[in-house]
């Protein structure tokens, strides 16, 4: 067996995989989502419409790692572009060069679909994957402001 890394689109069959890949990340922001949201982010990304997806890393066969992404319009370009939303890969497989190469090749497919950019946000205190994210451009010196809307 190759430890190679096969980075392709998510599939329907996908599903078990990629649901024990999001409670992790879902974990690591000690987050707590219903599981009807979990339900409608799995039909978007399987879903026919264009503007969710998300891309799996492999290793062996397993899934390590996802990249769940939403284009969507800007102001500023007359071209989509890219959040990358939710990017996590298995703890017992960090290291090996799935991040790296889940964030290049939505690049490319970025240069492939004529996407102005790809973008993502991150914990502040999240210095392990902000090495990696350093290696690809630097922070924007953007700060984020949330304000929720009750339901």
């Amino acid at each position: 067996m190759s430890d190679a890394i096969r980075i392709r689109p998510v599939a329907a069959s996908d599903e078990p995989a990629w649901h024990a890949l999001w409670a992790g990340y879902l974990d690591f922001y000690e987050a707590t989502l219903p599981p009807s949201t979990t339900a409608t982010t799995w039909k978007r990304i399987i879903g026919d419409d264009p503007v969710f997806g998300c891309l799996v890393a492999e290793r062996n066969d397993h899934m390590i790692g996802i990249a769940n992404y939403v284009l969507h319009p800007i102001t500023w370009a007359e071209l989509p572009v890219c959040l990358l939303h939710d990017l996590y890969v298995s703890p017992d497989a960090r290291g090996v060069g799935a991040g790296r190469k889940l964030i290049n090749a939505l690049v490319e497919q970025a240069k492939t679909d004529r996407w102005a950019r790809v973008y993502w946000l991150t914990r502040e205190s999240n210095t392990t994957a902000r090495m990696l994210y350093d290696s690809f451009a630097p922070a924007d010196g953007f700060i984020r402001y949330t304000i929720r809307v009750p339901e």
